[in-house]
């Protein structure tokens, strides 16, 4: 009896947390979509505050196309690299 209670106790906990994680996890409203600039992408993303990202640092489309941003092929992405990547085309559904 006690067990069952306490499995229920923990698993309404875990549940729970994870609400609040995906809660904290979504952007401000009206920042859905919007692009990070290069200054909020070094300061999320570079863990060692060097000053360049190295692919372990770096997620998502930057983590992708690493190879095609790090046009000077040392393994690091400066500011002026992702300022001078090809922009994504947007992922809008097209209208019928």
């Amino acid at each position: 009896m006690i067990s069952t209670i306490v499995k229920k106790g923990v698993l309404a906990t875990v549940m729970i947390a994870f609400g609040v994680l995906g809660v904290k996890a979504q952007p401000p409203k009206g920042e859905q979509g919007k692009r990070p600039t290069i200054e909020e992408l070094f300061k999320q993303m570079d863990a060692n505050k060097d000053g360049k990202l190295s692919k372990k640092e770096v997620k998502g489309p930057l983590k992708d196309d690493f190879k095609k941003i790090d046009a000077n092929e040392d393994g690091f992405l400066s500011k002026k690299e992702i300022e001078k990547m090809p922009k994504r085309k947007s992922k809008k559904p097209t209208k019928n």
